[in-house]
C-alpha cells in the first residue's frame, strides 16, 4: 500500500508542477510578443491538442490497465508483446496525425481567418499550425511508454518525463522567442512559430528521460519476463478491441474542453465580422481561448484533482454492489468540488483586474472577459467529475452522447450569440453546452443509482451562503485598499491580490471551520488539528 501511495504522490506532484509551469511561462512570453500576437499561439495549440487526442486515442491509460492486468497474473510476456505492437501503432498514428494536420493547416486557416481580420493573415495561422504539427510524431510514442511503466506501478518515469518535457519546452520557447526578437531582429510571427515548435523539442526531452528509465529497469523487467508463467497468448486483435471500448470515453473526456475551444476558433472571427470590433477579433479570441483560459483553469486544477481521487472508490463500490457507499461517495464528491472551486472563482472574479494586470497587462477588455469567463470554471470542474462517475458505474456510452449534444448546442448557438454579444456570446454558448451535458450526466447518475440527497442540497446552499459572506468582506476590503494602493505597477497589483485574497481566504476558512462544514468534508485529519484551535 505504501508503494501505491508513494507512486500516486509522485505522479500528482509531477503533474501539479507541470501545470503550474504551464501557467507561469505565459507571463514573460506575453511581454515578448504582445497582445496582438499571443493569439497566434492558440491558433496552433487548439487543433494540435485535438489531433493529439485522436492520435493517442486514450491508449496509454488502457495500455497501463492491460499491462497491470497480465502482470498480476504472472504473464509478463503478454505485456511486452503489447508494448512492441503498441509502440509501432503509436508511431504510425502519430505520423499520420502529423501529415493530416500539416497538410490541412491551410484549409483550416482559411476557415478560421475572416477577410476583415486586420491582425493575422491566413498564411500566419497556416504556418504556426504546421510548426506545431511536428510534435505529433513524438508525443504519442512517448505517451504509450509512460503507460507501460504505469502498468508496473512505476510512476516516477511519467512524473519526471512530464516535468522535464515541460521545462525543456518552456526554456526553448522563451529562449527561442527572445533570440528571434532581440538577436536576429525577427518578427513576432516568427517568434510564435519557434514557440510552438517547443512542443516537439520538449517531447524529445521527455523521450530521453523515458529511455533512461527503460535502460535502468530493462534488466529487472527481462528477469520478470524470463520467470513469466505460460503466456495466455491473447490475440492482439482482441486486446485492441477491448482497449478501444475502454479508451473511446477517455478520449471524449480529455478533449471536451479543446472541442469547445475549437468551435470558437472556427466560428469566432467570422461571427465577429459584423461587429464594431471585427478588425481586432483575433485579439479578442486570443483573450478568450488563451490568456483568460489559462487563469480560468486554475480553480479547476485546485478542485478536480482532489475530487477525482474519490472516483476509484465509486468503481470499487459499484462492482461490489455496495450502492449505499456509492451514494455517500457521490455526496462527498459534489460537496468538495463546490467547496473548493466556488471560493476560488468568486475571489478571482472580484480580483480580475489585478490578475490580468499581473499575468499580462492592464486591459479593460481582458479583465472584463476574465470576470465573465471565470464562473465557467465550475462547469469545467463538474463535467470531468460527472463523466468519471459515469465510467465508475459502467455508463460510459452516455459520456459520448451527452458531450456531443452539448457540443452541438455550442455549435448552433455560437455564431448568433457572438454576433449579438461578441465575446460574451461565446462564453454564453459554452455555458449552455456544458450545463446541458452536465445535466444529462447527472440525470443518468440519478436514474442508474436512484441517487438523491437532501443533505447535499442543504450543504451546497450553506457553501453558497459562505461565499456570499466572503464576497461581501472582499468587496469592502477592496474598496479600502483602493484608497491606499493603486494599480500603477504589477507589484502594486500583486500586493492588492495578497491583501484582499489573504483576508478573503481567512474569512472563508474561519466561517467554514466555525460552521463545521470544513471538518465534515475534509475528514478526521483536519479535525485533529482544528480542535487545537477551538474549532
Amino acid at each position: 500500500m505504501s508503494t501505491l501511495i508513494k507512486g500516486t504522490a509522485i505522479l500528482t506532484l509531477g503533474l501539479f508542477l507541470s501545470k503550474i509551469l504551464g501557467v507561469i511561462y505565459v507571463i514573460p512570453f506575453y511581454d515578448m510578443v504582445g497582445a496582438e500576437n499571443i493569439g497566434l499561439y492558440q491558433y496552433a495549440y487548439i487543433p494540435y491538442n485535438l489531433m493529439l487526442s485522436l492520435a493517442i486515442s486514450g491508449a496509454p491509460i488502457a495500455f497501463s490497465k492491460f499491462v497491470a492486468k497480465y502482470n498480476s497474473l504472472g504473464d509478463y510476456e503478454t505485456g511486452r508483446r503489447l508494448l512492441k505492437s503498441g509502440l509501432l501503432t503509436m508511431m504510425i498514428t502519430g505520423f499520420a496525425a502529423f501529415l493530416l494536420l500539416y497538410f490541412f493547416a491551410g484549409p483550416l486557416a482559411e476557415i478560421t481567418i475572416n477577410k476583415n481580420e486586420k491582425v493575422h493573415t491566413v498564411q500566419d495561422v497556416k504556418e504556426v499550425i504546421q510548426w506545431v504539427s511536428f510534435a505529433l510524431i513524438v508525443v504519442p510514442f512517448m505517451s504509450l511508454f509512460r503507460g507501460f511503466f504505469q502498468g508496473y506501478n512505476f510512476m516516477m518515469p511519467t512524473a519526471v518525463s512530464q516535468l522535464i518535457e515541460q521545462i525543456i519546452r518552456i526554456v526553448f520557447l522563451l529562449g527561442g522567442a527572445y533570440l528571434v526578437l532581440n538577436v536576429f531582429d525577427g518578427t513576432p510571427e516568427t517568434a510564435v512559430q519557434i514557440a510552438v515548435l517547443s512542443a516537439f523539442v520538449g517531447a524529445l526531452g521527455g523521450v530521453l528521460v523515458l529511455f533512461y528509465y527503460w535502460r535502468k529497469k530493462k534488466p529487472e523487467y527481462n528477469e520478470l519476463r524470463a520467470k513469466s508463467v505460460e503466456s495466455y497468448d491473447v490475440r492482439l486483435r482482441d486486446m485492441y478491441k477491448e482497449i478501444a471500448i475502454y479508451a473511446v470515453p477517455v478520449v471524449f473526456l480529455g478533449i471536451a474542453n479543446p472541442l469547445f475551444q475549437f468551435v470558437d476558433m472556427l466560428t469566432f472571427n467570422n461571427a465577429m465580422s459584423t461587429t464594431e470590433n471585427a478588425a481586432s477579433s483575433s485579439i479578442y479570441l486570443g483573450m478568450l481561448n488563451l490568456t483568460t483560459h489559462k487563469l480560468v483553469m486554475i480553480p479547476v486544477m485546485l478542485a478536480t484533482g482532489f475530487s477525482m481521487a474519490l472516483i476509484p472508490l465509486i468503481t470499487k463500490y459499484f462492482t461490489n454492489k455496495e450502492y449505499n457507499s456509492v451514494n455517500r461517495t457521490l455526496d462527498q464528491t459534489f460537496q468538495i468540488l463546490l467547496f473548493l472551486t466556488l471560493p476560488a472563482v468568486v475571489g478571482m472574479t472580484m480580483l480580475s483586474d489585478e490578475l490580468y494586470h499581473v499575468f499580462y497587462e492592464i486591459s479593460a477588455p481582458g479583465s472584463e472577459i476574465l470576470s465573465h469567463y471565470l464562473p465557467v470554471a465550475i462547469l469545467f470542474a463538474m463535467f470531468p467529475v460527472t463523466a468519471s462517475i459515469l465510467q465508475g458505474i459502467n455508463q460510459q456510452k452516455w459520456i459520448i452522447l451527452n458531450l456531443l449534444i452539448g457540443l452541438l448546442l455550442k455549435l448552433a448557438l455560437n455564431v448568433p450569440l457572438i454576433e449579438r454579444f461578441e465575446t460574451d456570446g461565446a462564453i454564453a454558448a459554452t455555458i449552455i453546452g456544458y450545463v446541458v451535458a452536465i445535466g444529462m450526466n447527472l440525470a443518468v447518475i440519478k436514474k442508474t443509482m436512484d441517487y438523491r440527497s437532501n443533505m447535499v442540497v442543504r450543504r451546497l446552499f450553506l457553501i453558497v451562503i459562505l461565499n456570499i459572506v466572503m464576497a461581501a468582506v472582499v468587496y469592502f476590503v477592496l474598496a479600502g485598499v483602493d484608497l491606499f494602493i493603486g494599480m500603477d505597477t504589477k507589484f502594486h497589483s500583486v500586493v492588492r491580490i495578497l491583501i484582499v485574497g489573504g483576508i478573503g481566504g481567512a474569512v472563508y476558512g474561519y466561517i467554514s471551520l466555525k460552521t463545521g462544514i470544513a471538518q465534515k468534508l475534509l475528514g478526521e485529519r483536519l479535525t485533529k488539528y482544528t480542535r487545537k484551535f477551538g474549532f
